[in-house]
């Protein structure tokens, strides 16, 4: 059976309503980062300093046989790149978090939208805002003499896992923002972020370590999304050190998503 014209239209009219309030919220954060820049500036100085820092105190790994470049910037700066997408994504959070404190995300429940909305807004935020820190990051690198010999494939890849992260722990901040309400809660992202980066490859290749941290490594989602942005700079981007990847993206933003909707929920029912 054919839907009627005015059931049509109320959907397209639905539709309408959603990209509006969505389209609002993500204008409404990069705002907010604009009249704030203490918003941003550390996720750009942080990633900047690691990819300064570490490949000078890291620079030996090179002379070290089995270590896949030998340039240590090249390792070093899609890591750092992931840490500051990661707090581009806990802004998102942190945002939602002042709006509920505030009193201003009662204001948001009237919206006309559908509630999961309210939850994908911000995340499109963080997404925007992870590539600030990346564009400036990389090319802070750039001129500091890393290549990307995998060319513009290895650039997309770089971006599309930074954007990712950002994403996947949006989503795992709003859930306990959602949870307990306040912005406090941010700080076991901050342990959720460490956890997820230094166990896993981000300073040193899985061959190269030994004991339960190549163990905790290996089986760390982010080591796959460190492969994934990192092929560019280490060579060819292939198939195979890119399907592992986008897998461990999409895994962690559904599950953390699906906790931050049901959080969601129980706010709003």
């Amino acid at each position: 059976m054919t839907e009627s014209p005015l059931t049509t239209g109320q959907r397209v009219s639905s539709i309408a309503h959603d990209f509006g309030v969505f389209r609002a919220l993500t204008a409404r954060g990069m705002m907010r980062m604009r009249r704030i820049p203490a918003l941003i500036i550390p996720a750009i100085m942080m990633p900047m300093f690691f990819v300064i820092a570490f490949s000078g105190s890291f620079s030996a790994l090179a002379n070290v046989e089995g270590f896949p470049t030998p340039r240590v910037i090249n390792w070093m700066v899609p890591y750092a790149i992931l840490q500051g997408a990661s707090f581009a994504g806990m802004g998102a959070a942190g945002g939602t978090a002042t709006d509920i404190e505030g009193g201003f995300f009662d204001r948001l429940l009237l919206a006309p939208c559908r509630r999961p909305i309210l939850m994908v807004g911000p995340l499109g935020y963080s997404a925007l805002r992870s590539l600030i820190p990346t564009t400036l990051v990389l090319l802070l690198s750039l001129a500091l003499g890393a290549d990307l010999p995998g060319g513009a494939l290895g650039l997309l890849c770089l971006y599309v896992a930074a954007v990712g992260v950002a994403l996947l722990f949006g989503t795992l901040g709003l859930a306990f923002v959602y949870k307990f309400r306040s912005l406090k809660s941010l700080s076991i992202v901050q342990i959720f972020i460490f956890g997820f980066m230094f166990l896993s490859i981000g300073q040193v290749p899985l061959a190269l370590q030994s004991g339960w941290l190549q163990h905790a490594a290996r089986l760390n989602p982010m080591t796959n999304i460190l492969r994934l942005s990192r092929q560019g700079f280490l060579g060819h981007v292939t198939w195979h050190g890119t399907w592992p990847g986008l897998v461990a993206i999409a895994g962690l933003v559904l599950g953390f998503g699906a906790v931050a909707y049901r959080n969601l929920r129980r706010i709003v029912p």
